[in-house]
């Protein structure tokens, strides 16, 4: 299957690079007018929060619904948070100007400044107070902070059967079935000068450890198999999602080969349906075409040898495998419903490692069989 670039730098509504930098002049453009006609400074973004959370039946992952909130200058409980807001939009707006791209860390550092000789406080004091403000002017925007020059940590790895083309520095180009045994260290930002080039992959696999990549890499499974190998490293980070995303939207079928335990679901549904802190660009960032090879408690009829792999559930594994039986996004399918009670009725759980008991390749056959025989849940 080819792929075609992915064209110029884009946000989360399709504009280019600068479609940012003009939201962010819009925005300081409306605040000046407000002073100059002596009103009430003000923006108006999403309310983040868990009862404005929804899930989207029909898309298959979790959104913000439509509740909206004012934020105002001349407000005694909201003048410091507007002001430090704004102080973030004008450091966001200076790095497009200058081409520059910082962490939110960074961004953290570049506001940690005092407020004056005669104020006795600083703009920001921890990155506690500065985070949940992107994420507001991200709603507001209509953007990822990726696109307003602002990297999230760097995590995961890829090989496989296609061309990456990066306009960054020389603008190489660099083929992913080369990266011999580290693999390609996917970067947060994959939709801005960037292209993924000539895929050539049935699918997509999606492992939870990279110890279970490095194996099937040695293995050269993703070559024997043509399919682009992916591990996000624990939890997906925004990079690995949002790239899994776009392989889905070229077609790819997408499994993820997690754990058979609270870890393993949390992070798989995570990449399947999004998070709710991440809610606000959960279209963006979800793939609810995703399907969970396992490991599960219910391949011990299937694998005999598994029966003394298993380890015992704790408590809070039990009482999670309970919670996630009340999602609707997970107890509208029945095979999830029938795996999370065999979890509580035999208080078991799995490690995907535990398939290399009878012998290290055995993972490749694992994998082949459970796509082949489409014995995974939805």
């Amino acid at each position: 299957m080819g792929a075609k670039p992915a064209g110029k730098r884009t946000d989360a509504e399709g504009s280019d690079e600068a479609g940012a930098e003009r939201r962010l002049e819009r925005l300081g453009r409306n605040i000046v007018d407000d002073i100059y006609n002596s009103k009430n400074p003000r923006f108006t973004t999403t309310t983040r929060s868990r009862s404005n959370t929804i899930y989207d039946k029909k898309g298959g992952f979790l959104r913000l619904g439509d509740a909206t909130e004012d934020h105002t200058f001349i407000n005694i409980s909201q003048s410091k948070r507007f002001m430090q807001t704004m102080a973030i939009a004008s450091k966001c707006h200076s790095f497009l100007e200058q081409n520059l791209h910082t962490s939110i860390r960074g961004l953290f550092y570049q506001l940690k400044y005092s407020l004056g000789d005669e104020v006795d406080e600083n703009l920001f004091n921890e990155q506690t107070e500065s985070n949940p403000l992107i994420e507001d002017l991200e709603l507001t925007l209509g953007v990822r902070r990726e696109s307003l020059n602002l990297n999230a940590n760097r995590k995961g790895v890829l090989v496989g059967n296609m061309r990456v083309v990066d306009r960054f520095g020389e603008g190489a180009e660099m083929d992913m079935s080369k990266m011999g045994r580290s693999g390609w260290a996917i970067p947060s930002d994959v939709d801005n000068d960037i292209d993924f080039v000539d895929v050539k992959a049935k699918y997509v696999l999606v492992v939870e450890k990279d110890a279970l990549w490095v194996r099937l890499n040695e293995d050269g499974f993703w070559k024997k198999e043509n399919c682009i190998l992916i591990s996000t490293i624990g939890q997906a980070a925004r990079g690995a999602r949002r790239l899994i995303r776009k392989f889905a939207d070229m077609g790819l079928p997408i499994y993820v080969f997690n754990d058979g335990d609270v870890w393993g679901w949390y992070i798989y549904w995570t990449i399947k349906t999004g998070s709710m802190n991440l809610a606000y660009i959960g279209k963006d960032i979800a793939t609810p075409e995703a399907r969970f090879l396992g490991v599960t408690i219910s391949d011990l009829d299937r694998y005999e040898f598994l029966k003394s792999m298993t380890m015992k559930a704790t408590e809070f594994d039990l009482k999670r495998a309970q919670e996630m039986l009340k999602y609707p996004w997970i107890n509208q399918h029945k095979e999830w419903v029938d795996e999370l009670k065999l979890v509580i009725k035999t208080r078991l759980k799995l490690e995907q490692d535990s398939l290399q008991g009878p012998r290290l390749t055995f993972v490749d056959d694992y994998i082949k069989e459970k796509i082949n025989s489409k014995a995974y849940l939805p």
